[in-house]
């Protein structure tokens, strides 16, 4: 069962991992126990949305990790001054055409600019962009899987799109 469930998900597993702890050798470790205690947990599963299930302990996982091991990492929203709260009410994302070799230099470095710009971004904002805009899930599954209603993924989301912006504008 724990083939069926928790395995197919392994990549999307690791991709938000990696996002939230900010590196590849620290999301392996995250997959790991996470992966464990999937595997502890399987009898639990109750056959509803295994992507949604599964992406909860990894998020579960990365957040017991962050906080042993870089307790300063973690920022929640709540503790954003009012200078960042009012700084995450601006902006619109713009999305971007690739044609030339010239055009695709620029998308990478653009790339590299919003891995930057993510990695600032606080974790509770991180996740859920991580999980709309790279692993595509629905505001629903995401509601699921952060224990959060889905007005406050709406919200959440938006804050994380407009920081985003901000942090992104100030590098032309």
């Amino acid at each position: 069962m724990f083939d069926e469930v928790f395995l197919p998900h392994m990549a999307e597993a690791y991709r938000l991992a990696q996002w939230l702890t900010g590196n590849a050798s620290d999301a392996e470790d995250v997959v790991q126990d996470a992966a464990l205690r999937a595997f502890r947990g399987i009898k639990r599963f109750g056959a509803v949305n295994a992507r949604a299930w599964s992406l909860t302990i990894v998020r579960n996982t990365a957040y017991s990790w962050l906080m042993k091991n870089r307790p300063k990492a973690v920022v929640f929203t709540d503790d954003l001054s009012a200078a960042e709260q009012q700084e995450l009410e601006h902006g619109g994302l713009q999305a971007t055409r690739i044609e030339t070799p010239e055009e695709i230099a620029l998308f990478k470095a653009d790339a590299e600019d919003v891995q930057r710009a993510m990695a600032q971004l606080p974790a509770q904002l991180r996740e859920v962009i991580v999980l709309r805009e790279i692993n595509q899930l629905n505001y629903r599954d995401i509601a699921e899987i952060t224990n959060i209603p889905i007005g406050t993924v709406m919200s959440r989301l938006s804050r994380a799109r407009q920081l985003l912006i901000a942090l992104l504008g100030d590098r032309k």
